[in-house]
């Protein structure tokens, strides 16, 4: 939010993602989500089949939690060989910016 307002400038290095809410967030970076996440970075899958192989998920399902993790930039869906579709984790690490009171406006 202090983005929106004008608040704070975001560096072009830093990473751009907003969630609706803290429960979005949280689902989104479950901790199933971030094992997925690690598995990605350790074995280097060459295909989304790979994957399914390696983690034991439906590729169906890999295919929708990796898309719904790129439209926040935490992975990229890359097209390999044969077109076949290669996830790549963009970021090591979130850290979120979560204000836990509401400020009030002095009236």
């Amino acid at each position: 939010m202090s983005v929106a307002r004008g608040e704070h400038r975001i560096a072009p290095d830093e990473p751009k993602m907003w969630f609706t809410s803290a429960e979005h967030f949280a689902k989104v970076l479950s901790a199933g989500n971030r094992d997925l996440l690690r598995v990605i970075v350790e074995q280097i899958p060459g295909s989304l089949d790979e994957l399914a192989r390696i983690t034991g998920k439906a590729k169906s399902n890999l295919s929708r939690t990796l898309r719904t993790m790129a439209g926040y930039g935490l992975v990229r869906l890359e097209r390999g060989e044969r077109g076949r579709i290669t996830p790549k984790v963009m970021h090591d690490r979130v850290e979120p910016d979560l204000p836990i009171t509401l400020s009030r406006k002095a009236s």
